[in-house]
Order: C-alpha cells, then sequence, then structure tokens
C-alpha cells in the first residue's frame, strides 16, 4: 500500500491541456473514483500515475518517491504499480494460472515460490481451482478477476482500474461491484479506479474526483457531491441535478439561505457566509419536486411522461421559465399526461457558492 499525491500535475499534447493543474491526495488504503464524462482527461491521469505519460509540469509522488516531475520520470515497471484494464488483456494460450504467473516467470522468480504466490492470488480473487483453465472457458467475470489476480501477484503498492466494468452486461457488473469492494476490505490496497459510471463511482469510492475539461471540478465523498455539488458542472452532472435561476434574499441560520425561485420562496441549504444577491442558481434533485395542486408552487406544462414499471418520468416546463426542463418520478398511478397543465411545488434545494458558478 502507498500514499498517493498529484501536485499541480499538467499534461499538454502539443497546444491541448489533457490534464490542467490537478492536485490529489489519496491517502493510504484509500479507494479513489476518478469520475468524468468522455474527454474529461480522466484516462490521461491514470496513464500519468502509471508511467506511460511524462508529466509537462507539477509533480507525482507515490509514497516517497517522486515518480513523475522535474527531475525525471520513472519507467512504468519500475513503480510498483498494477493496472486492471477494461479489456482483461489476457493471452488466450495461457491458463489462468500462467497468466497470473506471467510477471513472475519473467522475474525468474523460484517455481515453487511463484506457485504459492499464484495461487494467493486465486484465493484473493475467490477463483481457487481454476488454474488450470483458460481464459475462453470463463465468464466475462472470472476473465476480469482473472486480470486482477494478475495485477496482484506482483504486490503492487497501488492498483489503478481502467474503466474495468465498462465490457460487462448489468448483472455482472453489480456482481463484480460486489467482488471490488470486498478486495478492498480484504486487501485495504490504495485504489484509483477510473470511470464514467456515477453509479460505480458512488457504490465503491472513499471519494470522488469530477473532472471537467481537464481540470478537478471538485474532490469529496458520494455524498458531499450528491448534496453539496461545488458549482454547476458539478451540480448537473451528478444524478442529472436540475439547475434553476435563484435570487438570495437572505442567509438564515443554521446552513439554510431564504431564496426566490420561479416565484416560489423557499428555504435551501448553502454554505457558511452566502450573502443576498441575484443571478445565483440552486441544484435540485427529482425528489425535491412535488406536485402541489391546491398549494404553493408555480404552474407549468408537461412535455413528456416516460413510463418506467411501477411509475414514470415526468418531465415538465414551469411557465415562469418555458426553456427550462425540470423532472421528477410519479410513482403508479400516474395521473399526469403529456400536454396536461400541472403545479409543482420545490421542497429543498442547494445553492451553488458564489463564485464558482460556471456559465
Amino acid at each position: 500500500m502507498a500514499r498517493l499525491t498529484l501536485d499541480n500535475v499538467t499534461k499538454n499534447f502539443a497546444d491541448f491541456e489533457a490534464v490542467k493543474n490537478v492536485s490529489i491526495d489519496v491517502a493510504d488504503g484509500e479507494f479513489l473514483a476518478v469520475l468524468g464524462p468522455s474527454g474529461c482527461g480522466k484516462t490521461t491521469l491514470l496513464r500519468l500515475v502509471a508511467g506511460f505519460e511524462k508529466v509537462t509540469s507539477g509533480e507525482i509522488r507515490i509514497g516517497d518517491d517522486v515518480v513523475s516531475g522535474k527531475g525525471g520520470n520513472i519507467a512504468p515497471e519500475n513503480r510498483r504499480v498494477g493496472i486492471v484494464f477494461q479489456n482483461y488483456a489476457l493471452w488466450p494460450h495461457m491458463t489462468v494460472a500462467e497468466n497470473i504467473g506471467y510477471s513472475l516467470k519473467v522475474a525468474k522468480l523460484d517455481k515453487a515460490v511463484a506457485r504459492q504466490k499464484v495461487e494467493e492470488a486465486l484465493a484473493l480473487v475467490n477463483l481457487q481451482g481454476l488454474g488450470d483453465r483458460r481464459p475462453a472457458n470463463l465468464s466475462g467475470g472470472q476473465r476480469q478477476r482473472v486480470a486482477l489476480a494478475r495485477c496482484l501477484v506482483a504486490a503492487p503498492s497501488l492498483v489503478l482500474f481502467d474503466e474495468p466494468l465498462a465490457n460487462l452486461d448489468v448483472h455482472l457488473r453489480a456482481s463484480m461491484e460486489d467482488e471490488f469492494s470486498a478486495f478492498h476490505k480484504r486487501t485495504g490496497t490504495t485504489i484509483v479506479y477510473i470511470t464514467h459510471d456515477q453509479a460505480e463511482a458512488m457504490a465503491l469510492a472513499d471519494r470522488i474526483a469530477v473532472m471537467d475539461r481537464g481540470r478537478l471540478a471538485q474532490l469529496a465523498t458520494p455524498h458531499e457531491l450528491y448534496h453539496e455539488p461545488a458549482n454547476e458542472m458539478v451540480a448537473s452532472f451528478i444524478s442529472q441535478g436540475i439547475l434553476l435561476p435563484a435570487d438570495v434574499l437572505s442567509a438564515e441560520q443554521a446552513g439554510h439561505c431564504k431564496v426566490r425561485v420561479l416565484g416560489q420562496e423557499l428555504l435551501v441549504r448553502c454554505r457558511a457566509g452566502e450573502v443576498p444577491r441575484t443571478g445565483a442558481k440552486i441544484c435540485c434533485r427529482s425528489a425535491d419536486l412535488d406536485v402541489s395542486p391546491d398549494g404553493p408552487g408555480f404552474d407549468g406544462l408537461v412535455k413528456r411522461v416516460v413510463y418506467q414499471g411501477g411509475g414514470a418520468r415526468i418531465e415538465f416546463a414551469p411557465s415562469a421559465g418555458p426553456d427550462l426542463t425540470l423532472h421528477f418520478e410519479q410513482p403508479d398511478p400516474v395521473l399526469l399526461q403529456s400536454g396536461s397543465q400541472a403545479r409543482l411545488r420545490i421542497k429543498s434545494g442547494w445553492l451553488i457558492p458564489a463564485g464558482v458558478a460556471q456559465g
């Protein structure tokens, strides 16, 4: 196990900045997910940590060792970093045991010692007794575990996962999430997990680093990312947050502010130090919206009703902001219909902090 430190890391490809001034400190034994849309820089970040790319500026440390920086670049094979790839990268002509033990064979380790290490790695990923099989005779989930065992047999101080579940069926992904979580609890290995899947990141990680156009948009726990996004990008990206224009009327006690949104006044959660201002934004989740036919709220048009089994997703355009689209869930029986008028109220929300909202 080892601590990973990225200190103002930047990577340029010609005139393109793929990673811009990223600083992250991953604690020894922590599970960090790096999350973001395609092109946000997360894979480049993994390649920099692995040593496949050199930093343009900044510094990367694994434990106390500087592995990338102005003083030089340590080769990937000398970093004690294990990588589990999306496509498994297993040799089809080798058995499971031969795939796992290949790096030990190259290192000319004693055969008896190598056999013991392979057996231990198989046990870590719950594949005991399958060492003589070939990859073609395994399920997708089993092949992914072989790739993990091959990574672990070299006793890496840090393990990198490059979207490891992207090629698996939905039911297998859920099963492998459980496997990865159990593996992390069992071994305490420091893990950096690259993914575009929010559900994976939320389920597995101690903290999540959200990337946006090469920059670190927010580094926080899953709970904080969901409930207290730092800016508009994170708010809209995480769980399809709804951004609404607001005027801050007053700062109240206990981390709440009074705001006006679509003509409705309500209390929302906010950071300390907020002051009255116009042109603000709040983030709402679908659970924060409620049909209010006879109570306070705002009127609008039901644009779309998508039945999802047991309920429907409702898309709604408020009359006070017809270009806005709000969405919420309604359980069976679904009473709203496309093209009908409705009245909604906002029960809660989060005020995007001043000075960091992105246009």
